[in-house]
């Protein structure tokens, strides 16, 4: 059965390239990124490890912690890890669960049959504080992710779980936000005292809280 949004994220006990970990007394209180690559010492994967390694002081301002997994063992990992810092530059700073048994992939749905029936695909999970899965992605397994894209989500995901605001098309951090419809007009007069930009009565444009 697959995980959707909102759903709590199943704890495991795994073996990773920095020792065996209980998911949940991991990731603690923080958010987590668990991600899935098919196989090791492929080229898509190196280079999306390579630089989810150099996001590692983005992540941490975030407090956010990065997991990656495949279906291959964590000794390959160890191995691969070397190509990894020599082709990209930077070496792994994260674990890299091995699932040789597939337990925890078939936990999340990693495995998509008519995709492959061996490897898993590209999957994100993006879990909160409270192991509550708030965003899924799947992608191709010749598709490399974009984890910018990943940081943007987990920023407006931090920032409108703070205030009663939703995100825009392409919004960044720092960009203005939009006033959820939920807020009445005497309610967000209350929030946002500064006043907005009503182009419809549903659309409330509002810089971004602080």
């Amino acid at each position: 059965m697959s995980i959707r949004l909102g759903d709590t994220a199943p704890n495991f006990i795994a073996d990773t390239t920095e020792g065996t970990i209980d998911f949940y007394d991991w990731k603690g209180d923080s958010w987590a990124v668990l991600f899935s690559h098919p196989k090791d010492f492929t080229p898509v994967c190196t280079t999306e490890l390579g630089y989810t390694a150099k996001l590692r002081d983005e992540f941490a301002e975030r407090s956010t912690k990065v997991i990656g997994l495949s279906v291959d063992s964590v000794q390959d990992h160890l191995s691969w890890a070397a190509d990894i810092e020599e082709t990209q530059g930077q070496p792994l700073n994260f674990p890299l669960i091995g699932d040789p048994e597939r337990a925890i992939a078939d936990e999340y749905d990693m495995i998509h049959p008519e995709a492959n029936d061996t490897l898993t695909v590209r999957s994100v999970f993006v879990i909160d504080p409270s192991n509550k899965v708030r965003l899924t992605i799947t992608y191709p397994a010749s598709t490399g992710r974009n984890f910018d894209e990943i940081l943007r989500v987990i920023d407006s995901l931090q920032l409108t779980d703070q205030h009663k605001v939703a995100t825009p098309v392409n919004w960044r951090r720092g960009d203005d936000v939009i006033i959820v419809p939920a807020l009445s007009n005497e309610e967000a007069s209350e929030r946002f005292p500064e006043g907005w930009d009503e182009q419809k009565p549903y659309l409330r444009v509002v810089s971004q809280p602080a």
